[in-house]
Protein backbone atom coordinates (compact mmCIF):
# COMPACT_ATOMS: atom_id res chain seq x y z
CA UNK A 1 0.00 0.00 0.00
CA UNK A 2 1.52 3.24 -1.05
CA UNK A 3 0.67 6.30 1.58
CA UNK A 4 1.84 9.76 1.72
CA UNK A 5 4.23 9.77 5.15
CA UNK A 6 2.44 11.11 7.99
CA UNK A 7 4.59 12.61 10.63
CA UNK A 8 5.15 9.72 12.65
CA UNK A 9 6.21 7.38 9.44
CA UNK A 10 8.34 10.93 8.55
CA UNK A 11 10.41 9.52 11.87
CA UNK A 12 11.10 6.08 10.17
CA UNK A 13 12.00 7.84 6.37
CA UNK A 14 14.63 9.97 7.85
CA UNK A 15 16.23 6.51 9.40
CA UNK A 16 16.07 5.21 5.73
CA UNK A 17 17.32 7.79 4.27
CA UNK A 18 20.02 8.00 6.65
CA UNK A 19 21.12 4.37 6.37
CA UNK A 20 20.70 4.25 2.50
CA UNK A 21 22.59 7.58 2.15
CA UNK A 22 24.86 8.61 5.12
CA UNK A 23 23.38 11.87 5.47
CA UNK A 24 19.82 13.59 5.75
CA UNK A 25 20.16 15.63 2.63
CA UNK A 26 20.12 15.73 -1.24
CA UNK A 27 21.81 18.31 -3.47
CA UNK A 28 20.25 18.38 -6.79
CA UNK A 29 21.04 21.66 -9.08
CA UNK A 30 22.78 23.24 -6.27
CA UNK A 31 20.06 23.15 -4.16
CA UNK A 32 20.25 21.34 -0.46
CA UNK A 33 17.05 19.44 0.28
CA UNK A 34 17.09 17.66 4.17
CA UNK A 35 14.55 14.86 3.82
CA UNK A 36 13.01 16.30 7.00
CA UNK A 37 11.38 18.89 5.02
CA UNK A 38 10.77 16.63 1.88
CA UNK A 39 7.17 15.06 1.29
CA UNK A 40 7.46 11.45 0.82
CA UNK A 41 5.69 8.24 -0.40
CA UNK A 42 6.32 5.35 1.24
CA UNK A 43 5.04 1.64 0.22
CA UNK A 44 3.93 -0.40 3.09
CA UNK A 45 4.19 -4.41 3.00
CA UNK A 46 3.84 -6.37 6.16
CA UNK A 47 3.93 -2.96 8.12
CA UNK A 48 7.22 -2.47 7.10
CA UNK A 49 8.77 0.47 4.82
CA UNK A 50 10.01 -1.12 1.15
CA UNK A 51 10.17 2.10 -0.62
CA UNK A 52 10.38 5.61 -0.39
CA UNK A 53 10.12 8.35 -2.68
CA UNK A 54 10.55 12.11 -1.55
CA UNK A 55 9.61 14.58 -3.63
CA UNK A 56 9.01 19.12 -2.98
CA UNK A 57 6.28 21.44 -4.98
CA UNK A 58 7.39 24.75 -5.84
CA UNK A 59 7.45 27.21 -8.45
CA UNK A 60 4.47 25.00 -10.35
CA UNK A 61 6.92 22.12 -10.31
CA UNK A 62 7.32 18.88 -8.74
CA UNK A 63 10.82 17.59 -8.10
CA UNK A 64 11.77 14.36 -7.32
CA UNK A 65 14.53 14.70 -4.70
CA UNK A 66 15.45 10.22 -4.38
CA UNK A 67 13.16 7.33 -5.08
CA UNK A 68 14.72 3.69 -3.09
CA UNK A 69 12.98 0.35 -3.46
CA UNK A 70 14.71 -1.99 -0.86
CA UNK A 71 13.78 -5.33 -2.66
CA UNK A 72 14.58 -4.13 -6.02
CA UNK A 73 12.77 -5.87 -9.16
CA UNK A 74 9.57 -6.42 -7.65
CA UNK A 75 7.83 -3.17 -8.99
CA UNK A 76 8.30 -0.83 -5.65
CA UNK A 77 9.91 1.83 -8.11
CA UNK A 78 7.27 1.82 -10.95
CA UNK A 79 4.68 1.82 -8.20
CA UNK A 80 6.31 4.77 -6.39
CA UNK A 81 6.69 6.66 -9.56
CA UNK A 82 3.32 6.11 -10.51
CA UNK A 83 2.44 7.33 -7.08
CA UNK A 84 3.96 11.06 -7.98
CA UNK A 85 2.69 10.94 -10.92
CA UNK A 86 -0.52 10.88 -9.53
CA UNK A 87 -0.17 13.77 -6.93
CA UNK A 88 1.74 15.28 -9.77
CA UNK A 89 -1.39 14.93 -12.51
CA UNK A 90 -4.14 16.34 -9.90
CA UNK A 91 -1.71 19.85 -9.29
CA UNK A 92 -1.36 22.69 -10.80
CA UNK A 93 2.19 21.79 -11.38
CA UNK A 94 3.42 22.14 -14.68
CA UNK A 95 6.05 19.77 -14.72
CA UNK A 96 7.91 16.69 -12.38
CA UNK A 97 11.13 16.35 -12.46
CA UNK A 98 14.25 14.65 -11.15
CA UNK A 99 18.26 14.81 -11.33
CA UNK A 100 20.54 11.99 -11.64
CA UNK A 101 24.17 11.52 -12.33
CA UNK A 102 25.61 10.45 -15.54
CA UNK A 103 27.17 7.08 -14.41
CA UNK A 104 23.59 5.78 -13.02
CA UNK A 105 22.53 3.78 -16.43
CA UNK A 106 20.07 1.85 -14.64
CA UNK A 107 17.98 5.20 -13.82
CA UNK A 108 18.20 6.55 -16.74
CA UNK A 109 16.95 3.14 -18.44
CA UNK A 110 14.25 3.24 -15.84
CA UNK A 111 12.45 6.76 -16.36
CA UNK A 112 12.85 6.81 -19.93
CA UNK A 113 10.76 3.42 -19.88
CA UNK A 114 8.06 5.37 -17.95
CA UNK A 115 7.42 8.42 -20.16
CA UNK A 116 10.40 10.47 -18.76
CA UNK A 117 12.28 12.70 -21.14
CA UNK A 118 16.28 13.67 -20.50
CA UNK A 119 15.92 17.53 -20.96
CA UNK A 120 19.05 19.05 -19.83
CA UNK A 121 22.33 17.35 -19.25
CA UNK A 122 24.83 19.85 -16.63
CA UNK A 123 28.31 19.16 -17.75
CA UNK A 124 30.39 19.01 -14.28
CA UNK A 125 27.85 19.72 -12.11
CA UNK A 126 28.66 17.00 -9.44
CA UNK A 127 31.49 19.13 -9.17
CA UNK A 128 30.08 21.99 -7.79
CA UNK A 129 28.02 19.44 -5.31
CA UNK A 130 30.71 17.90 -4.05
CA UNK A 131 31.52 21.36 -2.65
CA UNK A 132 28.65 21.00 -0.49
CA UNK A 133 28.47 17.60 -0.56
CA UNK A 134 31.61 15.95 -0.07
CA UNK A 135 30.99 12.53 0.60
CA UNK A 136 29.71 12.02 -3.23
CA UNK A 137 31.80 9.41 -4.76
CA UNK A 138 34.22 10.24 -7.73
CA UNK A 139 33.23 7.16 -9.72
CA UNK A 140 30.21 5.62 -9.44
CA UNK A 141 28.28 2.26 -10.98
CA UNK A 142 30.73 0.44 -13.44
CA UNK A 143 33.47 3.03 -12.22
CA UNK A 144 32.64 5.65 -14.27
CA UNK A 145 33.37 8.87 -12.97
CA UNK A 146 30.95 10.69 -11.37
CA UNK A 147 30.68 14.40 -13.60
CA UNK A 148 27.88 15.33 -14.63
CA UNK A 149 23.84 15.82 -13.89
CA UNK A 150 21.04 14.57 -16.01
CA UNK A 151 17.62 16.02 -16.16
CA UNK A 152 14.82 14.18 -17.00
CA UNK A 153 11.19 15.72 -17.09
CA UNK A 154 7.62 14.43 -17.36
CA UNK A 155 5.05 16.54 -18.51
CA UNK A 156 1.16 16.52 -18.59
CA UNK A 157 -0.29 15.88 -21.85
CA UNK A 158 -2.10 19.19 -23.85
CA UNK A 159 -4.03 18.80 -26.84
CA UNK A 160 -1.83 20.16 -29.94
CA UNK A 161 -3.37 21.52 -33.14
CA UNK A 162 -1.93 20.77 -36.51
CA UNK A 163 -0.77 23.91 -38.41
CA UNK A 164 -1.34 22.73 -41.54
Amino acid sequence: MILKATEDIKKDVLKLFIERWNTDFMVSRGKVHYVADLESLVLIEENRIVGLLTYTMENKEIEIVSLDSFNEGHGIGSALLEGVKEVFLHSDCQRLWLVTTNDNLRALRFYQKRQFTITDIHLNAVDHARKIKPSIPLTGYDNIPIQHEIELSYFKLTSFSKSR
